[in-house]
């Protein structure tokens, strides 16, 4: 059941929160999908909301969990016992109880593991818990149907039924051999339309894509988008089955993958969020503001170096903010396309085709651009040659600007480095030296001064 999340809500519930209005609270989340009632929880001062997590079940308040953002979550858990966490953690497919479970101090970890009551559930969140969580094996379940490629067609009937009564969501059968490395998946297709007395070794299909454990959470989004996966295996280096990835897990990766990437190109160095404190806040923005700031300085010293330029050309001066942001933005759109094709897999090719195929580009823009800054010039009156120089320094200063947004991410990536950091600050900063400096360079070359 949808609901409407406005202020009126908000402010009927916590009246019936401050009433202690025990009896209609329950009924009145009963029906509300768990990603609703997160957020309308995110809407609530924590007591509320604590008040609200304590009055129902575990089996509702287990998905509750999971849907809240990071740093409510946090405070929620800290404001229940590790008995109450427990209590949800066994209604938690094992991904998700991991995931929880990670967040708490090492000593509360010993506590709710514990005081699970499901003991093979608690085994399979141990052995989850050992596996960093931008790996595939941080981002697997361990809930999965095998049935093993020896069993007749009956018997994995009866095998599966007594598998699948444990788990929400079937996804597809994975086919093992006697030491559980994987051979394969089988059909349902297959499965219903073949003798009852067939092994199962006739029948699945051997043609599979799995993961290995260790295998980057990135790498597994995009090997899932390039297959067209809403599920996938997740193998040891024996090639043993060990878990699967489902596609919900993916879309939270490439979620977190955009949001980084899109800080990281407005020159945010931390994970942050606008309501962090004003020392998050500050940690997270302050290095590349510093590093604009001495890229300030570093163009401002060049100009200095050019002051007789400035005195006898003074039109020179009018036109460097000019040159800082064509060489600014132009370095930002060509690392911004190389990034997304990295991140892609896009980038084909040789690096000699994309260097000619890059200068013809800024080039051509180059020329376009030029032109107009000619033709404004003429309008104003400006010395021809002054005009000329002003042009000339547009056309290379856009050709650097371009060759060093493109070049700078795919070295960045070749080093291991994410290429994002390539994008804004630096890339802005970055050329609006090397733009000013080529400049001046120029118009001393044509000017002769």
């Amino acid at each position: 059941m949808q609901v409407e999340i406005n202020k009126e809500f908000i402010t009927n519930l916590e009246q019936l929160i401050a009433a202690g209005n025990n009896r209609e609270l329950p009924a009145l989340f009963e029906e509300m999908h768990p990603a609703d009632v997160a957020e309308i929880l995110e809407e609530l001062n924590f007591d509320n909301a604590l008040f609200i997590i304590k009055l129902l079940d575990a089996e509702k308040t287990s998905e509750i969990l999971t849907e809240l953002d990071d740093d409510t979550r946090e405070k929620v858990l800290k404001g229940l016992s590790s008995e109450e966490i427990a209590k949800e953690i066994d209604e938690l497919n094992s991904d998700d109880a991991a995931d929880i479970i990670g967040e708490l101090s090492e000593k509360q970890k010993e506590e709710v593991i514990s005081q699970i009551e499901d003991v093979e559930h608690a085994k399979d969140i141990v052995d989850l818990l050992r596996y960093d969580e931008d790996t595939a094996g941080g981002l697997m379940g361990k809930e999965l149907i095998k049935v093993n490629e020896n069993w007749s067609n009956l018997r994995c009937v009866k095998e599966m039924r007594k598998q699948a009564a444990d788990y929400d969501k079937v996804h597809t059968i994975y086919v093992v051999d006697d030491n559980d490395v994987l051979m394969g998946r089988l059909s349902l297709k297959s499965l219903l339309t073949t003798s009852t007395k067939t092994p199962i070794r006739d029948i699945y299909n051997p043609n599979i894509t799995s993961i290995p454990v260790e295998e980057k959470d990135e790498e597994v989004a995009k090997t899932m988008q390039k297959y067209d996966l809403f599920v996938v295996p997740v193998v040891d280096e024996m090639n043993r089955l060990v878990g699967q990835i489902t596609i919900d897990d993916v879309v939270d990766v490439i979620k977190e993958e955009a949001d980084k990437d899109y800080q990281m190109a407005a020159g945010i160095t931390e994970d942050v969020v606008a309501d962090d404190s004003i020392l998050q806040l500050t940690k997270a923005r302050l290095p590349w503001l510093v590093l604009g700031l001495f890229g300030g300085l570093g163009a401002a010293y060049i100009m200095g170096g050019f002051e007789e330029a400035l005195e006898k050309h003074k039109i020179l001066f009018f036109f460097t903010p000019l040159i800082a942001a064509m060489a600014g933005n132009v370095g930002v759109q060509s690392s911004a396309i190389i990034v997304q094709g990295l991140a892609n897999n896009n980038i084909k090719g040789s690096l000699w085709n994309r260097l000619m195929k890059e200068i013809g580009l800024s080039l051509v823009n180059g020329l376009i651009l030029a032109l107009l800054v000619v033709a404004y010039g003429a309008f104003q009156g400006f010395d021809l040659t002054v005009n000329y120089a002003i042009a000339s320094s547009l056309i290379i200063v856009i050709i650097i600007a371009a060759l060093i947004g493109t070049f700078v991410p795919i070295i960045l990536d070749k080093k291991g480095i994410d290429p994002a950091l390539a994008t804004g600050p630096f890339i802005t900063t970055s050329n609006d030296i090397f733009g000013i400096l080529i400049y001046f360079w120029i118009a001393k070359m044509m000017l002769g001064f």
